[in-house]
């Protein structure tokens, strides 16, 4: 899977991520499939050369125009937050936000299919190119504009979002299935003021049920295709 220059560095390793997992492990995560998925996918493919000796790392890291590839322990968390919805893993699930990749092949190993979209075109074509060795094949990549959800594969049993606004959009809650569940970050307001926080949504046949969990720090929404 990977070329020689990371394989040179011994990064292409089930024993590298596997030191990833139990750090993950120690620091909370608990779901066994989201624990075999970080095992299975090769974080380093999706980080840029001069950054692959931190890959393994618990750390956000730059992967161009303004974004970064989140960190494995936020991953896990929201991970382990949308399979807490039985219907999750045999549904179809939507990802806001493809950024360079990982995410989405995260996903494809523990739901039956997944769309993925990103509205910045160099960003979309270089999650297709780090996906393609990887050869996903229940993972299709979209290049559309996020806030507008992707209605051709709705409804989604989950949609994961990786850059928050100041709302939910109503796209979102709209193509989310009932019985489904949506993770995202949102700005949210209290006594403290305004903070982004992670936000889970389950929509139900009476409506929409919100939890507001801890205040995460993504990179902004953002309408339109660039």
């Amino acid at each position: 899977m990977a070329g020689p220059v990371a394989a040179g560095r011994g990064l292409d390793s089930e024993a590298v991520r596997a030191a990833m997992v139990r750090k993950l492990r120690e620091q909370g995560l608990h779901n066994a499939a989201v624990a075999q998925a970080f095992g299975a996918v090769p974080r380093h493919l999706f980080v840029d050369s001069a950054l692959v000796t931190q890959a393994y790392e618990d750390t956000s890291l730059p992967i161009g125009l303004g974004q970064t590839i989140s960190k494995p322990s936020v991953v896990g968390r929201m991970l382990e937050l949308l399979l807490e919805c039985p219907a999750v893993a045999q549904g179809r699930v939507l990802e806001i936000g493809t950024g360079c990749g990982y995410q989405a092949a995260l996903l494809g190993r523990l739901c039956r299919e997944v769309y993925s979209m990103e509205r910045l075109r160099a960003l979309h074509e270089k999650a297709r190119e780090n996906l393609r060795p990887l050869r996903i094949p229940n993972v299709h990549l979209i290049l559309g504009d996020g806030t507008l959800g992707y209605p051709k594969g709705a409804p989604y049993a989950g949609i994961l979002a990786a850059a928050g606004g100041e709302a939910i959009p109503d796209a979102w809650l709209e193509q989310l299935a009932v019985g489904g569940r949506l993770v995202a970050p949102a700005v949210v307001g209290g006594a403290s003021g305004e903070r982004q926080c992670l936000v889970v949504v389950d929509r139900t046949a009476q409506g929409c049920v919100q939890q507001v969990l801890e205040a995460v720090h993504f990179v902004p929404l953002k309408s339109g295709i660039v």
